[in-house]
């Protein structure tokens, strides 16, 4: 049979005669009792304390300003880049209301320039076809049968990709071939 456990007995509030030594130490001199110089190193630690708080906080707001200063300087490096193709786009619809027949050339002129400002920020064109199906590299699109072909295989590339590996701004959507059963 278990047992209750026992209720401890409470203890009594402390007599006035047993506080008042150490109210009275409080009152004549250091807080709490403390020494100087305990109270002395208390002080220069909640100082430095202080210092460090506001260091840490200047460095906060200096940090930030440099980053959207950085960020700043990277958009503007990005559209410097695009100025040319927008201006090779504006010289090819100005050629093409002369000649119509030349638009062609013009518009693929300017996509190579778009596909090289594109490789110069670090995202070069992925387009090839006849290669395994890698998801972290193609986005399938469509499934189709083909004999000629192993299964799982990129058969034909319908948008192209850009960027490598680690840094992929869009994969390239693919039609893979399928498994046979």
């Amino acid at each position: 049979m278990a047992t209750e456990p026992e209720e401890p007995e409470p203890v009594p509030p402390p007599d006035e005669a047993d506080t008042a030594p150490l109210r009275e130490e409080a009152r004549t001199g250091d807080q709490a009792g403390q020494p100087d110089d305990i109270q002395k190193d208390l002080a220069e630690a909640q100082d430095a304390w202080r210092r460090a708080l506001a260091d840490l906080d200047n460095l906060r707001k200096r940090h930030a300003r440099e980053l959207e200063g950085v960020r700043e300087a990277e958009r503007a490096r990005t559209a410097a880049e695009w100025l040319p193709v927008l201006d090779h786009l504006e010289l090819a619809l100005t050629h093409a209301r002369a000649d119509p027949t030349s638009i062609v050339q013009g518009v693929e002129a300017v996509r190579d320039q778009a596909v090289d400002v594109l490789a110069r920020l670090g995202y070069p064109r992925q387009e090839e076809s006849g290669v395994p199906f890698d998801p972290n590299r193609h986005e399938v699109v469509r499934v189709v049968d083909d004999p000629d072909t192993e299964p799982g295989t990129v058969v034909e590339v319908l948008r192209p990709g850009y960027g490598d590996d680690g840094r992929q701004l869009r994969p390239m959507a693919v039609a893979v071939s399928r498994r046979r059963e």
